[in-house]
């Protein structure tokens, strides 16, 4: 079973946010996540990368305590939050209600507003979700992630279903987040350019385990012409299985 990292307030500085020890997760007795050992350093931004059916989704529901199904030492912080790729707003509750849904305990308007207005939203807190743009609704989905204030924030694809350049500042908000409040951050993601553009550490998941772990050692911002982004780019897409095409040769001279 999961077993709870967080405890009372103490002193003590926490290095670890995440420690998965012997992790396995198995469906009709076949094992998508196979004795997975994993620790994720606490204020870390980690990507995490791997071919559709690897595991990654899987892994990221363990971490967030929706799938107990599993053997294996689960190690995680009590407060930490996860936002989907589809923004899962209830369409009959206004765009600040959804942001307070499931927070346990009494939280009125005023602390969904902030959240909102973290995320650029505060205009549309009394919207309802049918109104809100594809963009607007992911802002609304991390919101909600946010106004519980989470030591690890968990988020499975969350710009997948976005055009390029809501993509993009989707992106930047999440970096921006992040630095911000200095949680951990765990993103799955398909996209080698977004991991590299978003985090301290890339790992490739294959097999049922991690099988390739590298530092984004870069400063940011960080620009696609990078030498050794480009590097490290190449790199991930021949774990990943995947061969970058040959440059096109130049035109010969008249």
């Amino acid at each position: 079973m999961a077993t709870d990292l967080h405890g009372p307030v103490s002193t003590a500085p926490r290095t670890t946010a995440v420690q998965v020890e012997g992790l396995t997760r198995s469906f009709d007795g076949r094992p998508v996540i196979d004795r997975l050992d994993l620790t994720l350093r606490a204020g870390e931004f980690t990507a995490l990368l791997g071919r559709s059916g690897c595991g990654k989704s899987t892994l990221l529901r363990v971490l967030a305590g929706l799938d107990r199904d599993i053997a294996g030492t689960v190690l995680v912080p009590k407060r930490r939050a996860v936002a989907f790729q589809a923004p899962r707003l209830m369409p009959w509750k206004r765009v600040w209600r959804n942001v307070l849904l499931g927070l346990p305990g009494k939280a009125d308007r005023a602390v969904a507003e902030r959240a909102l207005e973290e995320v650029g939203l505060g205009h549309r807190a009394g919207a309802w979700p049918k109104t809100l743009s594809g963009g607007e609704a992911q802002r609304a989905s991390l919101a909600r992630a946010l106004v519980r204030e989470p030591d690890l924030l968990l988020l499975d694809e969350p710009f997948g279903a976005l055009d390029a350049l809501t993509r993009l500042k989707a992106q930047r908000l999440v970096a921006e987040l992040w630095q911000r409040r200095g949680c951990a951050v765990l993103l799955v993601t398909h996209d080698v350019d977004e991991a590299l553009l978003l985090a301290d550490r890339a790992l490739v998941m294959r097999d049922g385990v991690v099988a390739y772990d590298t530092p984004v050692a870069l400063e940011r911002p960080r620009t696609p012409g990078d030498p050794e982004l480009a590097e490290l780019r190449s790199r991930l897409l021949t774990e990943l299985g995947v061969d970058e095409p040959a440059p096109r040769p130049a035109p010969a001279a008249a």
